[in-house]
């Protein structure tokens, strides 16, 4: 009997399961409807995004008259998260047709030391590992929470913010390891040292005048550290008023507590709490924080938090626990944290360790007073 033998099916009872493996100069498209043996590969190669997403729809088309599959046959898409994001899933959705992003390090594979790994191959294993999640095997792969694509966007505005913060940082200190190597040490402001700068006033340890070449190259440092502050003082007189009226009760809320920033709050706001939570395990995934263990056999050894999730979430809420201990003395987290670090002396680690476990009990906590209104136990908020 041919492998590839189809009868007539029902719409209700077929699912068409696509898998796009995704790359810059072509996509692989997979195709399954769990009725023969092996799933149907094609490439599109079109230079022109929506030019490729057409030729994914026509190959879905194509496949399903070839199949003999039902015009109302259920049709699911997958691709993994990458560097094409969400558009490629809401312009699938725009036409109808199911898609779901999946987590990439959630998909198991083969433990060989080598092992045989194509476009091709990656596009066949993530269908038939749709295929199983659409049975219920849900432990095949994790799908991501696709956010809307306001949501999206602004999240464009911290993230901004902490790269010009980062660029002026970046100038200013080379400008002052440039200067040290000539026992120069004047503080790099860069509108007074600009200044100083451009009427050859800086000089070396002897007096002498700066390398003509050295100089010029300060004054190129001096132009992009303008210019990169300059974009962040007009990044700040906006970014308030730039956020959504959502994300700002958010932040708003975050904010009246101790502790919490109006900065980290938009951040979190942002980056964290545009999504919902059905309980804290899933806050606590979300951002990375959750004990991963290895029991096997005699073998038990903690692996430590999980670091999956955000990692500028992640590294926020570790700061911000550290802010929360001093700011907010009497709370019943600071309280937990000090019994437990307790008698531990100059044992940094075990400090560095617990306030791991503060920052996930914490992020739980800011979850319950944004969703049900409870502040933290023994929290104090800023005067009005």
């Amino acid at each position: 009997m041919d492998a590839n033998h189809v009868t007539e099916p029902h719409a209700e009872d077929v699912t068409l399961a696509v898998s796009l493996e995704l790359a810059i100069g072509t996509w692989k498209v997979a195709l399954h409807d769990g009725r023969r043996e092996r799933p149907a590969v094609h490439t599109v190669a079109q230079p022109q995004a929506p030019a490729r997403l057409q030729a994914v729809l026509d190959v879905i088309e194509q496949q399903k008259l070839k199949w003999s599959l039902p015009a109302g046959v259920r049709i699911v898409v997958s691709y993994e998260a990458g560097q094409d994001a969400f558009w490629i899933c809401r312009a699938l959705q725009a036409h109808g047709i199911e898609c779901y992003v999946i987590d990439p390090a959630s998909i198991p594979v083969e433990r060989h030391k080598r092992r045989a790994k194509t476009d091709r191959l990656d596009a066949i294993k993530l269908v038939i590992n749709l295929r199983a999640w659409l049975r219920g095997e849900r432990d095949r792969m994790h799908v991501v929470h696709v956010p809307s694509p306001q949501d999206e966007a602004s999240r464009q505005l911290m993230r901004d913010r902490g790269e010009l913060q980062k660029e002026v940082l970046q100038h200013r200190d080379r400008m002052r390891k440039l200067l040290v190597t000539l026992g120069c040490w004047d503080e790099v402001d860069h509108q007074a040292f600009a200044g100083r700068l451009a009427r050859d006033e800086v000089k070396c340890h002897d007096g002498t005048p700066l390398p003509p070449e050295l100089r010029e190259r300060l004054l190129r440092e001096c132009e992009r550290l303008a210019l990169a502050a300059q974009q962040l003082a007009a990044l700040e007189k906006t970014r308030q008023a730039s956020v959504p009226a959502p994300a700002r009760q958010r932040s708003d809320a975050l904010a009246r507590l101790k502790g919490i920033g109006e900065v980290g709050a938009s951040r979190l706001a942002l980056e964290l709490f545009w999504r919902d939570f059905s309980n804290r395990r899933e806050v606590g995934a979300c951002v990375g924080l959750v004990p991963q263990p290895y029991d096997s056999g005699e073998s038990q050894v903690d692996q430590g938090i999980s670091k999956q999730g955000n990692r500028r979430v992640r590294a926020l809420l570790i700061e911000m626990a550290w802010t929360w201990l001093r700011y907010q003395p009497d709370s019943a987290l600071t309280q937990w944290f000090n019994q437990r670090t307790q008698g531990t002396g100059p044992n940094r680690r075990a400090r560095r360790i617990a306030i791991v476990a503060v920052a996930r009990r914490l992020v739980i906590a800011l979850w319950r007073y944004l969703k049900d209104g409870v502040i933290p136990e023994g929290a104090q908020m800023k005067p009005v």
